[in-house]
């Protein structure tokens, strides 16, 4: 069972990057690692021409400015003298946000409850794409209430992690209303 609470610095990505995001994603992750801090992701979009967008988190799950400031100063430098982006680009380190990839196990466990989103490498029971409540994760597995479910088909899905492709938790009320008790907790123990 991992620990949530003292989540491992170095609880392996079951969801990576391919291509240029992966070449990226292995270049910045050892100085992110170095600070303490976790690569979510890494990604190149089209946005203001180039934009290299760094998701990283503490192992609590927590990001704040000034940790995205620290990541940023960070990999930098290791981008400049790697250079993998063949042309200008922007670089935005953020945090994963309330509707955050799902990328550890870890995170699908600090979430159970909550709807996710998520696309399978390969086919399951004919389809790739599902949506539901996380359930459970249990050796490997994860098991969620579909949302989509008909009165004659099973409402529940197991998928084995490491078949996952893609994966985000959905916005609810219920999503909001849990971040919003975790921002709360958080300052009671810091004041």
């Amino acid at each position: 069972m991992i620990d949530l609470v003292n989540a491992d610095l170095n609880e392996p990505r079951l969801i990576e990057e391919k291509g240029l995001d992966a070449r990226i994603a292995a270049i910045v992750e050892p100085a992110i690692l170095d600070l303490g801090y976790r690569l979510v992701r890494a990604r190149i979009s089209g946005l203001n021409g180039c934009t290299l967008q760094i998701m990283a988190e503490r192992p609590d799950g927590k990001m704040s400015v000034d940790d995205c400031e620290a990541v940023s100063k960070a990999v930098s430098p290791v981008l400049d003298v790697e250079d993998p982006i063949d042309r200008a680009y922007h670089l935005e380190v953020s945090s994963p946000g309330i509707d955050r990839p799902l990328v550890r196990e870890s995170d699908f466990l600090r979430w159970t409850g909550h709807v996710t989103k998520l696309e399978t490498a390969l086919l399951i029971n004919g389809r790739r794409r599902f949506r539901g409540t996380i359930l459970a994760v249990e050796d490997g597995n994860l098991t969620i209430r579909m949302d989509d479910a008909g009165a004659d088909g099973d409402a529940d899905a197991t998928i084995r992690l490491d078949e996952i492709g893609e994966a985000k938790l959905v916005l609810t009320d219920a999503l909001i209303d849990a971040a919003l008790k975790a921002g709360t907790a958080e300052e009671s123990r810091d004041a």
